[in-house]
């Protein structure tokens, strides 16, 4: 993947106990290796998003202002999102639009992002990438250009909380050596 020791930050959009989201991306955790290092952060703190909370640039709230720290400290991210009434979770949406500011100058701007969505019907949660993609080109983050990661009928794939599933472990560690590429790239 890289000669270079990487540190992905992992988001799950969902603040359920039991979330597949949160899941998924502790299996990915999991997969840190000598190469790449994933940690996660929880986004149960962070407050609703309302530009009065932040009055000056970086006198946004502590939650707020860690999960910034956290991205911009990250060489890249990885957003697990369930899919909500067609679209990504409102709890994800809402981080992203803390982190995004200040517009276009923030620690999203340049940053590369691999997408995973879930859902426990047929599409994965193919709805809820469309959305992010769209929300993430709005920060202009470098989402990595891979064919989609959409985790099919979750639940079966899951198992007391664990990822049973090889084929969709498999997905996750072809995203991460493209997320590793992406990085690359990035850098130049």
């Amino acid at each position: 993947m890289t000669d270079k020791h990487l540190h992905f930050l992992g988001i799950a959009g969902s603040l359920r106990s039991g979330s597949f989201s949160a899941a998924l991306l502790a299996e990915m955790v999991g997969m840190s290796d000598t190469h790449i290092r994933i940690t996660a952060f929880p986004l149960r703190d962070v407050p609703l998003y309302n530009a009065d909370l932040e009055p000056a640039p970086g006198h946004a709230p502590a939650p707020v202002l860690e999960l910034r720290r956290a991205i911009e400290a990250a060489d890249g991210l990885v957003l697990v999102s369930p899919e909500y009434n067609y679209g990504m979770s409102g709890v994800l949406k809402n981080a992203l639009d803390w982190a995004s500011r200040p517009a276009y100058k923030s620690v999203l701007k340049g940053k590369p992002v691999l997408i995973i969505s879930n859902s426990p019907g047929a599409l994965g949660g193919a709805r809820a990438q469309i959305q992010l993609r769209q929300t993430l080109f709005g920060t202009l983050s470098r989402v990595v250009a891979r064919p989609e990661i959409a985790v099919a009928h979750v639940a079966t794939k899951l198992t007391e909380g664990r990822l049973t599933d090889e084929p969709t472990r498999s997905h996750f560690k072809e995203g991460l050596a493209d997320l590793a590429a992406e990085v690359a790239r990035a850098r130049g």
